[in-house]
């Protein structure tokens, strides 16, 4: 199952189940492949929206449509030879930007829900549009010509999304003018004592992503809210929202920062995580090990999957025409147990407009563990909110028990959450 499920390009091909025997019967292969169907349904990646149904799908036919909804997710890793950060002479984030980079991943998921039609996939408009002269060579061929038309109608239909995905692709470049790449995120994170070089919790990483896309000019009908003291506030998200007639709603990424535990993940919480990963208003987690960050995107069993930023690769020239996009997409997923997972981390979500929202908060509301839950929503608007403004502490976490609430300090620790 591990070989099955770390895709390696050679196994991206239908599977083939070998009989030992040439008399076995097929109450025997039943069984095989019972078991087969058995462990490919504990694979839950709730990032591809779409929960395949093995009883009415090959075996080969549900890997396939896994390895290219994973081959979509983009992969963004440390990078070495960039321009100089701001206020240092760094020019990687090698061994620091981790949580950056798995915020960046968090954002990136969130932007290709908001721009791509449904079910799009990379793999398929990438080599539709990469081989297009060739493709568009086989006219001259002999008995070419249906085929020449139907590979050109795919260009049509594939070459403006592949552009789309290229644009996105170049907002998250390790250059000073991306809207999200690594130069920015460090220059927004100063309001919060940060600087290149330091390591960023997950819940400082959320709020540096919210003001990214509230100073980006690239996504006017798109919006970020962050929850406080693990408390989603309607009005607020309403007040965020709320546009005036024909579109009445713009669309919402939500980013909730939680701590699910002291030092190791509260064992209550992994189912929790589980039915979250499965929602298709999810877009992942970020999280992982301390000072380890990972980007979570689903699980299977007691297992985690997860894309690790911790690869240096050299900085792509993204001003350059046509370059190069694979070193954005990774083949191979890898995997995790959940009693390895640090419970710091920052869950995202997804809600394309009004209706979508509704369903998330339905949804959201369905995963909470019986005694306390991860997070939760509230009717009101936030007392920050009310005071003109959120900015989030330093080294304080509130607890809340009872409906009292309790000024905590804990300049030990690496980042502020609230503790349920």
């Amino acid at each position: 199952m591990d070989d099955w499920l770390l895709l390696s390009s050679e196994s991206a091909g239908p599977l083939h189940l070998e009989v030992s025997r040439e008399d076995q019967d097929s109450e025997d292969r039943g069984k095989l492949k019972s078991k087969l169907v058995s462990a490919w349904n504990s694979v839950k990646y709730g990032l591809f929206h779409g929960k395949c149904n093995t009883s009415s799908i090959t075996i080969s036919g549900e890997r396939e449509r896994f390895r290219c909804s994973f081959v979509t997710l983009l992969w963004l890793t440390y990078r070495r030879g960039f321009p100089q950060l701001p206020g240092g002479s760094l020019t990687t984030d090698s061994g620091w930007g981790c949580v950056l980079r798995t915020g960046q991943m968090l954002l990136a998921q969130g932007l290709l829900l908001h721009l791509m039609p449904p079910g799009w996939t990379w793999s398929v408009s990438h080599h539709v549009v990469r081989d297009d002269m060739d493709l568009l060579g086989l006219n001259s061929k002999e008995g070419s010509n249906k085929r020449g038309r139907r590979l050109s109608l795919d260009l049509r239909l594939f070459r403006p999304m592949a552009a789309t995905h290229r644009r996105v692709v170049s907002w998250f470049a390790d250059n000073p003018t991306a809207p999200f790449g690594i130069h920015k995120l460090v220059e927004l994170g100063k309001s919060s004592g940060k600087r290149a070089g330091d390591w960023y919790g997950p819940s400082i990483a959320a709020h540096i992503l919210r003001k990214a896309v509230a100073a980006s000019t690239d996504l006017p009908n798109l919006v970020v809210y962050v929850a406080q003291d693990c408390t989603i506030y309607l009005e607020d998200v309403k007040r965020l929202c709320e546009r005036p007639p024909p579109q009445s709603w713009k669309s919402v990424i939500i980013l909730v920062p939680v701590r699910l535990g002291g030092q190791e993940l509260n064992p209550s919480y992994i189912t929790c995580v589980k039915k979250l990963l499965t929602l298709q208003c999810c877009i992942g987690i970020i999280g992982g090990k301390p000072k380890h960050s990972l980007f979570f995107i689903g699980f299977q069993d007691d297992h985690l999957l997860y894309l690790d930023p911790h690869y240096c690769q050299p900085t792509v020239d993204v001003t350059k025409e046509n370059f190069p996009l694979e070193s954005f997409h990774c083949k191979h997923p890898r995997k995790m147990s959940f009693s390895r997972m640090d419970p710091s981390c920052t869950i995202g979500f997804y809600a394309k407009g009004l209706k979508d929202f509704e369903s998330l908060c339905t949804a959201a509301l369905s995963t909470s563990a019986e005694t306390y839950p991860m997070f939760i929503f509230s009717d009101g608007k936030s007392q920050e909110e009310e005071k003109g403004g959120y900015t989030p502490p330093n080294n304080i976490t509130y607890i809340q028990r009872k409906n009292e609430r309790k000024r905590v300090d804990t300049s030990n620790s690496m980042d502020e959450f609230v503790l349920l």
